[in-house]
């Protein structure tokens, strides 16, 4: 049996969670936390922490997690640069999954945008789609960023440099060493993305479409299941369903 605490429980992903936990027998939820809450006053009594709260709270989470020693499954995305630095440090101490989708299904698009990038060569153009609901708060989608992530890792591009999101007015014609990414919100999407590889001739699409936050919910159960029988350090989904 994984106990874990869930914060941001009162969020879409919270609930998902909340329900998805009570079908499955080896996962107790032994706390739910949202703002106001304290974290430090149930924490012992978890094997695990699952964070989907916000990336501004995440630091702090994982400071609690590793004075405690308990794991933590990371589910926010859009945090900073200083953010990321803080938490990555407590990875010394404790066991973190941080993943920007824990969909099976993502992380089969993860792999397969790697190997295509491998397979097509510097020919294609690259562009990133990705649509959310009309609450999303942050752009791009933390997926979408790993989606770009890996296509620049493969190109030996720097990210920053070659990135291009959107375009507008008399831009020019395209480089061979851009990539796009183009936000789109509306609705109540739960998550779609789509990666494109554009070449004289042809065109090969990768496409994802989440109808259900239940497959981002399972698969952050099934982490947090996963990191408590690790050794301190930084993971990802792709090491909790061993495609590395």
């Amino acid at each position: 049996m994984t106990k874990v605490v869930i914060t941001g429980s009162k969020g879409r992903m919270g609930q998902a969670l909340i329900a998805c936990a009570a079908r499955m027998p080896d996962i107790q939820v032994v706390g739910q936390i949202d703002q106001g809450d304290d974290l430090k006053a149930i924490v012992d009594g978890a094997d695990a922490v699952i964070d989907f709260s916000f990336h501004s709270v995440t630091a702090s989470v994982a400071e609690i997690c590793a004075a405690r020693r308990k794991a933590l499954v990371i589910g926010t995305t859009g945090h900073s640069d200083s953010e990321k630095a803080l938490i990555i440090s407590r990875a010394k101490e404790i066991p973190i999954v941080w993943a920007s989708n824990y969909s099976t299904g993502v992380n089969t698009l993860f792999w397969l945008t790697r190997k295509a990038a491998e397979i097509l060569g510097p020919n294609f153009d690259l562009e990133v789609v990705e649509m959310h609901h009309r609450l999303k708060k942050d752009a791009p989608s933390g997926t979408a960023t790993t989606l770009l992530e890996i296509l620049a890792e493969v190109r030996e591009l720097q990210l920053k440099e070659a990135l291009r999101h959107g375009r507008q007015g008399i831009v020019g014609e395209r480089t061979a060493h851009e990539i796009g990414i183009h936000a789109i919100r509306g609705g109540d999407v739960v998550g779609d993305h789509t990666v494109i590889f554009a070449t004289n001739g042809e065109r090969v699409e990768l496409t994802h479409k989440a109808s259900s936050r239940d497959t981002f919910a399972n698969g952050a159960l099934r982490a947090a299941q996963w990191v408590t029988t690790q050794k301190p350090g930084l993971y990802d989904m792709q090491d909790v369903l061993g495609l590395k």
